[in-house]
């Protein structure tokens, strides 16, 4: 519970000592919220010397129409066993030395001045763009690719890829200051130079620590008196969040900080980025240990305005939980939810108003957030919401 009655933050050091220590509070933090870029236009790549398969070589009978796409092309190195890098890493379909190609078109074909009866293969696409992972920037060493779908469909190989393995700039970190920060006595103020991780939580209005906002490793820049208070200090820091949250989001926290929302359908009137921090919200602001409601329970979800999957997630937590309430963000966290322990035991009845609007939504196609390549994939389908309820034995009633 934090006393100050003008903290906005607390920031918890989880990393580096056993137990957890909160290193202090803050009443602001610039550089904490920032909308993500767009993204950017397709890139171009080209398969040298390839030899195509399956949905590939079909898409090559297309090229100029919308069936030359395909949603992804897996670029596993064959690697001479000799020469495999220390840092690659196998597992049952390819190595940690691949790389990923989504949302491809064939644009081009030609025979191939590498090899006779082979074909280059001009591409227009993405590459899935997950820096945590390490991914490599240099070809790496082999004596081509295999290719494959996302489930592991076979595409055929090629010899070589151009536009691929390249060098590619770091997304730009915004540093973070800390307004208005507070020591937790009896720890000592942040020294210039000082270097240290936290994670950001937000603290509500009665002193009570609320969801996670990120966190930052970070060096100490400079140390100012602060404007917002006596005693208080501003604190640059060198770095910030990975992903900062959208300034929208703001209006999120404040909600949460004045004691969360007291309307159901809330949720309805933001974009599909914001329902997603809505629903981390949600989550991280639940309180544990409350006994579920009875097995048996009749539910009413309101549908009018699922037309994501990030909406469902938003509706059956106000559904099962009330304005505000949690129940799941993805399929694996709506399976642990119906095993109980999250508000509602199972059996229990669903009904599900408007249900024309997610059978008309929630069908099968590609799931393209705008702000982040990294989480394209398939889309949840109306189906395979069916199919966990009945798995754990809910009764859904569209309405």
């Amino acid at each position: 519970m934090i006393t100050d009655p003008g903290a906005r933050w607390s920031l918890l050091d989880e990393y580096t000592a056993d137990p957890s220590i909160t290193l202090g509070v803050c009443r602001d933090i610039d550089g904490l919220f920032a909308d993500p870029d767009p993204v950017p236009p397709p890139e171009t790549f080209t398969l040298l010397g390839c030899d195509p398969a399956g949905p590939l070589l079909d898409a090559l009978r297309h090229i100029g129409t919308e069936r030359a796409w395909l949603p992804s092309i897996a670029l596993i190195p064959v690697h001479r066993p000799e020469h495999r890098p220390a840092s690659c890493w196998t597992y049952e379909h390819g190595c940690t030395c691949e790389q990923e190609l989504i949302d491809v078109t064939v644009v081009a074909r030609r025979p191939s001045a590498t090899r006779k009866g082979l074909v280059d293969l001009d591409l227009s696409g993405y590459i899935r763009l997950l820096p945590e992972w390490g991914l490599p920037e240099e070809r790496p060493d082999g004596t081509g690719f295999r290719l494959a779908a996302l489930d592991d469909e076979k595409l055929g190989a090629c010899l070589d890829v151009t536009g691929v393995f390249r060098v590619r700039p770091a997304a730009p970190v915004r540093p973070l200051t800390l307004i208005g920060f507070r020591p937790e006595a009896p720890l000592p103020a942040p020294a210039e130079g000082r270097r240290f991780t936290a994670s950001i939580l937000a603290v509500q209005r009665d002193g009570r620590i609320g969801a996670g906002a990120g966190a930052v490793a970070a060096t100490v820049v400079s140390v100012q008196p602060s404007r917002s208070g006596h005693g208080l200090l501003d604190i640059a820091l060198d770095s910030g969040v990975e992903e900062p949250l959208p300034t929208g989001a703001r209006e999120l926290f404040q909600m949460r900080y004045d004691g969360g929302p007291t309307e159901p359908h809330l949720w309805a009137r933001y974009d599909r980025l914001l329902r997603q921090e809505w629903i981390g919200l949600a989550c991280g602001d639940r309180t544990h240990g409350l006994p579920d409601k009875p097995a048996g329970t009749t539910y009413h979800l309101d549908g009018r305005s699922i037309t994501d999957i990030d909406a469902f997630y938003c509706a059956i937590g106000e559904a099962i939980n009330g304005p505000g309430g949690y129940f799941g963000s993805n399929l694996d966290a709506l399976h642990d939810c119906l095993r109980g322990g999250w508000g509602a035991a199972t059996p229990f009845r669903l009904i599900w108003h408007h249900a024309d609007v997610a059978r008309r939504h929630l069908v099968p196609g590609y799931d393209r957030p705008t702000h982040d390549l990294r989480y394209w994939k398939p889309r949840v389908v109306l189906d395979d919401l069916l199919e966990f309820f009945a798995e754990h034995k809910v009764e859904v009633d569209f309405r």
